[in-house]
This record gives structure tokens, sequence and C-alpha cells, in this order.
């Protein structure tokens, strides 16, 4: 179900908006808008799919890959992290 509010993705100076679809996943999102992140395990586990918030909210559902520091920089793994704001922007460096 479409929920208010944007998704926006960063990846290889592409940029892509898709409208926010409940319960989505940012990665699931990002291969929604036609791009081509990277991702392995889709589990929250190896980290391969680490991107940057750089707007909005999001949680993520499970974080076995990450550190503290990182997530505090705004690192979020995309498989595992849900918008929780209208609009949020991720960034893949």
């Amino acid at each position: 179900m479409t929920v208010e509010g944007t998704v926006t993705i960063l990846l290889d100076r592409k940029k892509a908006s898709v409208p926010r679809v409940e319960n989505e996943t940012l990665l699931e999102s990002a291969r929604r808008a036609g791009l081509s992140p990277p991702f392995s395990c889709e589990a929250g586990n190896c980290g391969t799919c680490m991107a940057r918030l750089v707007e909005g909210k999001a949680t993520m559902r499970v974080n076995d890959a990450l550190d503290e520091d990182e997530v505090a920089e705004g690192y979020i793994l995309t498989c595992q992290g849900v918008p929780e704001s209208e609009s949020v922007v991720v960034e893949y460096e």
C-alpha cells in the first residue's frame, strides 16, 4: 500500500525517486526505482547494502553488520531499513 512520501536513492551518480510503500525496505525501493544497488544476504548480516541516510528517518529491522559509530554517522543497512518519515534520501557511496 502506498503511503504519503517519497524515497529518493542516490547511486552511481544517478538519482531516482519512488513513492513510499508501507513496510518496503530501502533496498526494495531502490530496485523498484530501476536501480541496481549492492546487496548480498538481505538478512542484515553482511553490510554489502550499506548506505548513508542523507535525509529523513528509517529504522533497521535487523542490524548484525554495522557498529554503533557507523549508525551514529547515519549509515543504514538498506535491506533492513524501512522509512519512518514522509521523505527519505539515501546515498550509496
